[in-house]
């Protein structure tokens, strides 16, 4: 069903005629026809009944009109959204690492969507990278800088990176690290240096912190996972000389977009009130 031919079916049934329903549409009077008798065959029903020259719905056709008319309230709602929400409209997709998303964003989302009723954000954790040539988000964060791509980057700052490791423990302590093909992040390149062998080994930042915790395990962690740790006393932690880069990625097209520019301000924010911290 053809929204623009169903509108007709209403014309028809207020005006009484092609010809009014026509004038009314501003359409030709010979298309009002032709669109009818479409929707008749595809329907198997007659709509109208012509008597004394006046158009008149037939039962079917009313059944039918009360369908048009709810989808005509609808479509009218859906214009009048845009007037009833104060600021940007739309809908982002934030690609992020689950951490990211636990620790730094969705702890500040609360209140920004508050701030923004007209903005809804789908947040996409994996530790998986999103292919942006495929559009499958709007925004991403990375926490190591791409080597290319048809996006607009920015760094969005650093991140302090702590070794957490058992304040007395007898013997070595067990050593958690992150996968092979993660060997150039500044954790494992500190890791290498401890001569330890690995005991643990996962790309999941909770499940280290959480090994860390229970006081017999050792690992790196990034500053919005372990702040609780660094006050625990069974605990030591040593600040790495290196950190951690974020970077931000945009869709190119979304750039000047209002909802988007919103957004990117926000997860700028989100970072700056972590490094605060």
């Amino acid at each position: 069903m053809n929204w623009d031919d169903l509108r007709i079916i209403a014309a028809v049934r207020d005006e009484g005629t092609y010809a009014g329903a026509s004038t009314r549409l501003r359409i030709d009077e010979t298309t009002v026809g032709r669109r009818l008798s479409r929707i008749e065959r595809a329907l198997g029903l007659r709509l109208f009944e012509a008597a004394d020259g006046v158009r008149r719905p037939t039962r079917q056709c009313e059944a039918v009109l009360a369908h048009v008319e709810a989808m005509a309230a609808h479509a009218a709602e859906i214009g009048r959204v845009g007037e009833s929400l104060a600021g940007p409209v739309g809908r982002l997709r934030i690609a992020s690492t689950n951490t990211v998303a636990e620790a730094v964003l969705s702890p500040r989302a609360s209140d920004f969507l508050r701030a923004h009723p007209g903005l809804t954000l789908q947040f996409l954790t994996s530790s998986e990278n999103v292919k942006f040539s495929r559009w499958e988000a709007d925004l991403a964060i990375r926490l190591r800088k791409p080597d290319k791509g048809d996006f607009a980057i920015s760094r969005l700052g650093d991140i302090k990176l702590y070794y957490v490791e058992p304040a007395a423990t007898e013997g070595e302590p067990m050593l958690c690290a992150y996968p092979d093909e993660l060997g150039a992040i500044p954790e494992m390149q500190f890791l290498r240096t401890r001569k330890v062998r690995t005991r643990c080994i996962t790309d999941n930042v909770r499940v280290i912190r959480n090994l860390i915790r229970a006081h017999r395990a050792a690992g790196v962690l990034p500053e919005y996972v372990c702040a609780d740790l660094l006050g625990d006393r069974r605990l030591r932690a040593t600040l790495l000389p290196k950190r951690r880069d974020a970077w931000l990625l945009v869709q190119n097209h979304l750039k000047r977009d209002a909802a988007t520019r919103v957004t990117i301000d926000w997860v700028r924010a989100c970072f700056q009130e972590m490094a605060r911290a």
